[in-house]
């Protein structure tokens, strides 16, 4: 269990379940299994046609967390926009690369393409319900799936950050605390919070990085809800946020991440390769 996808991989399944079975999640176990085949196709493949080769056994993993991610966020009535956004989140890890490293988290990307060539896919934010007991838990266990990830930093520091300008607004406009803490009281924002933005292999290599990253995607995210009044914000913050960290990257340098096998683990060698 050296690998932190694997505690992603069963945290995010579990949230599934429990939504499919307990929240009446508005998908069903066909439309599933169909973005789960097909994340997992689509890595094969890639991973066939990919310069370096990785175990598929290994890379397998990245793509579950993926198709899971969209299981849990991506809603549409027609198949093939599902089947084309797992392809597009899997396949943009290989297409859309700086210095080696892929720019987009998959999951966000993804999502954000078919938002933006099409208008019949969306994301139901509030489809987790408000229960404070059910946030607790997806908090617990997203904190212990960015520990295990070394990301950590970039989770707290956004939800610091994002906290902030939600309460800061409110209290200008003399709102209520409620107000805020309502908003809060979200399931796409903690999984955002805890499995979307604090993915390793897209945020900056250093924690001064990630700190900023963090920052910039929490003031984007505020600026599109209060500002622009659109829907989204989060996703749309993240995905233009993505573009600028190969320039956070050049100029505040970091050890570049690579996940922890269970043959890693126990080798002396760190997990963390310079850059």
């Amino acid at each position: 269990m050296a690998d932190p996808r694997l505690y992603q991989i069963g945290t995010l399944a579990s949230l599934l379940v429990y939504g499919m079975g307990w929240l009446d999640f508005d998908i069903t176990a066909v439309r599933v299994a169909l973005l789960l085949g097909t994340a997992l196709a689509t890595q094969w493949v890639c991973d066939r046609v990919a310069p370096v080769r990785q175990p598929f056994h290994l890379s397998a993993r990245s793509a579950l967390i993926s198709g899971l991610s969209l299981c849990l966020l991506l809603r549409t009535n027609r198949a093939e926009l599902a089947v084309a956004a797992a392809c597009v989140a899997i396949a943009s890890k290989f297409v859309i690369r700086v210095d080696r490293k892929h720019v987009f988290n998959p999951t966000n990307g993804g999502i954000v393409a078919m938002l933006v060539l099409t208008n019949q896919v969306w994301v139901s934010p509030g489809q987790w319900g408000a229960a404070a007991s059910f946030a607790f838990l997806m908090a617990c266990a997203g904190s212990l799936v960015v520990t295990r990830a070394a990301r950590s930093d970039v989770t707290y520091a956004f939800a610091a950050f994002y906290c902030a300008l939600l309460f800061g607004r409110s209290l200008y406009l003399g709102e209520p605390l409620t107000i805020p803490f309502h908003r809060l009281e979200s399931g796409a924002l903690l999984l955002f919070t805890f499995f979307m933005i604090s993915d390793p292999k897209t945020t900056p290599d250093s924690r001064a990085g990630r700190v900023l990253f963090a920052a910039m995607v929490a003031f984007g995210a505020w600026y599109v809800q209060f500002r622009l009044f659109r829907t989204n914000g989060l996703l749309w913050s993240l995905a233009a946020c993505s573009m600028l960290v190969p320039i956070i990257d050049r100029f505040v340098p970091g050890a570049r991440y690579a996940w922890i096998t269970r043959r890693a683990a126990r080798s002396p060698i760190p997990a963390l390769r310079a850059a």
